[in-house]
């Protein structure tokens, strides 16, 4: 995600960080070479003049442009979503370490503190730990990257194992902190009734993952997307031939300009259709999953927390 701070007007202008240039230059550059080549031929191909008038241009555009601001608010709909979903995450993880601290009793009062990150005799620890490998578990399901030795540090050896044999690891870890919820509570650790909102918080993780699951696995119709793309190159390759016997010379950079716009919004509807990804206008992921361990180990009384995540050159993966 771009994080950089707004320049001022001017610089804003000619920003390339940040910017969908870069993804549609070719294109751009495509477009408006032809729009010179039909200027310099006056609308001529071969020995044939091809005469359109702007009018079917104007209908067209501005249909094309509702749709694609259509698409746009949709996809935008689904990004919207997916951050809610995992400011969700971030909210059910602290509010499951504060009941678990504050609302159980040690199985051992003589037990030693953990230290948050090696197996300890708290077992209200593991489930905190455990809740840390969930979100980076969810992070790697999403982006299908990844690899099981990065919880090492939050997991126990066998239930390391475990998930990385599971088809489904996210949904794993949270039936082994269900099952350990449901142990404390028949060994008089943890009161019946309040057993029932710590579950709720585990059943708000398990939602969460169902939800991200449901936007990775449901695009936009592509059929959809395939018209709107189709239209918009058309549109943009045909319209020199309207504009060239009406504003002359001038053709290349108006058809620039509509050019840029109507394939930047293609593109910027692409890109933030998938939220989970890693190109610049995605969710970061990487630093929200961070934020969790740092609030996590510092509810358990970690000392060496890991650092924040900074943008780089204004991304924050």
């Amino acid at each position: 995600m771009i994080v950089t701070r707004r320049p001022n007007a001017l610089r804003l202008f000619f920003a390339l960080r940040g910017s969908i240039l870069p993804r549609i230059g070719w294109s751009l550059a495509t477009c408006t070479a032809l729009a010179a080549a039909v200027t310099w031929s006056h609308g001529h191909l071969l020995d044939a003049k091809i005469t359109l008038t702007p009018v079917p241009f104007s209908l067209i555009g501005l249909a094309l442009a509702i749709f694609l601001g259509f698409r746009n608010n949709a996809a935008y709909e689904r990004y919207w979503e997916a951050r809610k979903l995992w400011g969700e995450l971030l909210f059910r993880s602290r509010s499951l370490a504060r009941q678990l601290l504050t609302l159980t009793r040690l199985p051992d009062a003589s037990a030693a503190p953990d230290d948050g990150v090696s197996a300890g005799p708290d077992p209200r620890h593991a489930i905190i730990r455990r809740t840390i490998a969930f979100a980076h578990a969810l992070r790697q399901q999403l982006r299908g990257s990844g690899e099981p030795a990065e919880l090492g540090p939050w997991l126990a050896p066998a239930e390391l194992a475990a998930y990385a044999a599971s088809r489904s690891g996210s949904d794993l870890l949270l039936r082994l902190s269900s099952r350990d919820l449901g142990q404390s509570m028949r060994a008089g650790h943890i009161d019946p009734h309040l057993v029932a909102a710590m579950d709720e918080q585990l059943s708000g993780l398990a939602a969460v993952a169902a939800g991200c699951e449901r936007i990775k696995s449901t695009p936009i119709p592509f059929a959809y997307t395939l018209l709107l793309h189709r239209t918009a190159y058309l549109y943009c390759f045909l319209l020199p031939f309207g504009l060239v016997d009406l504003i002359g010379f001038m053709t290349p950079f108006v058809v620039a300009i509509v050019a840029y716009t109507f394939f930047g919004l293609d593109a910027v509807g692409d890109e933030i259709e998938e939220p989970f990804g890693l190109r610049p206008h995605h969710l970061p992921l990487d630093t929200i999953c961070r934020t969790v361990e740092i609030n996590l180990l510092e509810a358990i009384g970690t000392n060496a927390l890991p650092p924040a995540l900074q943008p780089v050159e204004g991304w924050l993966h």
